[in-house]
């Protein structure tokens, strides 16, 4: 985690799974990341000033759920595009989803119990085409 920390690819000592996944995404896709603190989206685009919040999932041996972790103050519409990474038990990408903002709660209602809008990417909501594949963007 150190060493992880030090070249600047996780930002804190917390589980890596989604800093990497944001590290990924903004080396990628040219994308600048936010503060650390920052709430409601983790990265910017700077030349269309779209904002993204990014959720990932790892698949490692023992955990089959596809839900992410959840979408706090959704109705403050902080982000423009979430984009979701489904990572293989090897960690690589799997499967990645552009998802724009106004689309989640066609599929996922606010779960009072999390205070916030869980996002499971499976299922119908896949199929929608709003959804953009951008997999081949993150290899």
């Amino acid at each position: 985690m150190n060493a992880l920390k030090k070249s600047g690819i996780v930002r804190t000592y917390n589980s890596p799974v989604g800093d990497y996944a944001e590290w990924l995404v903004s080396t990628k896709m040219n994308f600048k990341l936010e503060k650390n603190s920052k709430k409601g989206y983790d990265a910017w685009d700077p030349e269309t000033g779209l904002k993204y919040q990014i959720k990932s999932r790892w698949m490692h041996p023992g955990k089959n759920s596809r839900q992410l972790n959840v979408i706090r103050n959704y109705e403050d519409c902080q982000f423009d595009y979430l984009i979701a990474i489904i990572f293989s038990r090897d960690f690589e990408v799997s499967e990645a989803y552009l998802i724009p903002h106004d689309l989640i709660t066609k599929y996922f209602p606010m779960n009072t119990h999390q205070n916030g809008i869980v996002v499971t990417v499976a299922g119908d909501f896949l199929k929608d085409p709003e959804i953009k594949d951008i997999t081949k963007l993150l290899l």
